[in-house]
């Protein structure tokens, strides 16, 4: 990924809560049959190391488990916001009419080195943890044991765990930075009134944070 210096985001805490509020990522591997990608829910541990552990599972039917071998090297995209932003959004452009459009987008890249967890142990660890993390917010939280046990069992003999020790983790959050204040401030606003609430704030964010 090309990323200017402008748009660098390298701060470890930045990308691991940029990871856990955006936790779909797009699992990238380079395997026997060639490059692959697989749209999978992630559990970031990060008490084992700085940069963390992802964890996963994937359907017994999916092949990438038996494509790739312990230790490959892997990469995971994490999105948190994308939107178009029109020149005609910075005051700048109704001054110099000198602007274009451009895309806008929030991203984490985490490189690093895959293990195949084929025991109940650990996908029963997985699954019961994002399960808890992401029905945490539900009036009445769906639990494992809601479902009778033979069909948990069944279950997870049919998935295969996943476990990315992370080597390098690479940020861009290209929210306008290289534009002048009033210019960020705008599109952010804009952003904001069309719905784009995430970026939106960012934008924002990176025009308090920028000298006039």
């Amino acid at each position: 990924m090309y990323v200017p210096a402008h748009f660098d985001e390298s701060r470890i805490k930045v990308l691991h809560e940029l990871i856990r509020q955006h936790p779909f990522g797009m699992l990238v591997t380079h395997g026997a049959s060639g490059l692959d990608v697989n749209h999978i829910p992630f559990e970031l541990v990060t008490s084992l190391d700085e940069a963390g552990v992802l964890n996963a599972h994937v359907a017994r039917a999916n092949p990438v488990w038996k494509d790739v071998s312990d230790g490959d090297e892997v990469m995971v995209v994490f999105r948190a916001a994308d939107a178009y932003i029109s020149p005609n959004w910075y005051p700048s452009k109704h001054d110099f009419h000198k602007q274009v459009p451009t895309w806008n987008y929030m991203v984490a890249h985490a490189y690093g080195r895959i293990t195949i967890h084929d025991d109940e142990r650990f996908v029963r660890g997985v699954v019961a943890r994002l399960t808890r993390t992401h029905e945490a917010s539900q009036p009445a939280p769906w639990k494992m044991t809601d479902s009778a046990r033979e069909d948990i069992d069944t279950m997870l003999k049919a998935i295969v765990g996943l476990e990315i020790h992370i080597t390098r983790l690479v940020g861009k959050l290209k929210l306008s930075q290289n534009k002048e204040v009033r210019d960020i401030r705008s599109a952010g606003e804009i952003l904001k009134a069309r719905g784009d609430g995430l970026i939106g704030d960012a934008m924002l964010a990176c025009a308090d944070a920028k000298p006039a």
